[in-house]
């Protein structure tokens, strides 16, 4: 009885471990690889460009410019697709008078590679290297965003080095708390193996924050992004959306960007005093 107690315990934690892996490998990320829309479908002009993580690999982004630019977005998407499916955000950035530069992880459209957590921390960072190369931008403007997963990277990005502002739009607490929705009743904490832990690391970033997360959102829980805002510590801010996870923006366009708006050019008027 008992051997086959512990034989239906090692077949169920091996199975545990099954759908642990699976979900790394196959329901964290969706790069798409075909680049489907370009900025100039927006009537936006842009750089194509590529530049170079530490590892040796090339990424692919793009530098839309803004006139009489005010700051620069550091862009980091989510999960699925390619830097082709943001252009309608860039446009809403470029229209608030901020430079956009948004960028593919590796493997995603025509970056080099393939994805992991330490890979996208090493990315974030090269682009932002990437920036402050850059001759014709603020490098004390430069404000760090990201989307969903993004928004982990982001986080990550803005513990690490100096930025104006973080926007985290959509993101999650950590992996640990996203693993225990999706599957309640496996030990997650003992079998992931990737954290985007967020909640650990906002706490030691002192830059303005704003945190974005929409009651609505079906993919990431809106308590997750409350759990992120109420672990920061001040100046913080956060904006209470309607709607899906990639529809909220587009139901609230104006809102939406008056309040990145106004977020901003108080910290911005202070950069350029």
């Amino acid at each position: 009885m008992l051997i086959r107690f512990l034989i239906i315990l090692l077949i169920s934690f091996f199975f545990a471990f099954a759908c642990i892996r699976y979900f790394e490998k196959k329901c964290i990320y969706y790069p798409i690889r075909k680049i489907e829309f370009t900025p100039s479908d927006a009537g936006l002009e842009y750089e194509d460009l590529f530049f170079s993580t530490d590892d040796g690999l090339k990424l692919n982004g793009w530098f839309v410019p803004a006139k009489d630019a005010r700051g620069t977005i550091l862009f980091c998407h989510g999960n699925a697709g390619n830097i082709s499916h943001r252009v309608e955000i860039l446009k809403i950035f470029t229209e608030l008078g901020l430079n956009a530069f948004i960028f593919d992880y590796r493997g995603y459209g025509k970056s080099e590679g393939s994805p992991s957590e330490k890979g996208l921390y090493k990315d974030a960072r090269a682009a932002y290297s990437y920036l402050l190369g850059r001759k014709d931008i603020n490098k004390d403007a430069i404000v760090i965003y990201g989307k969903s997963i993004g928004g982990n990277i982001a986080i990550d990005l803005a513990s690490n080095v100096k930025a104006a502002a973080l926007i985290s739009e959509s993101g999650f607490s950590s992996a640990y708390d996203m693993g225990r929705r999706l599957f309640p009743y496996l030990p997650v904490k003992w079998l992931l193996t990737i954290k985007y832990d967020a909640l650990t690391k906002i706490k030691d970033i002192i830059i303005p924050k704003l945190i974005i997360h929409s009651r609505d959102d079906e993919i990431v829980p809106f308590d997750l992004g409350e759990k992120l805002f109420k672990a920061a510590h001040e100046p913080k801010e956060f904006y209470e959306m309607r709607g899906g996870h990639n529809e909220a923006v587009f139901m609230a366009r104006q809102e939406y960007s008056d309040k990145i708006n106004s977020f901003l050019t108080g910290i911005i008027k202070e950069l350029h005093l």
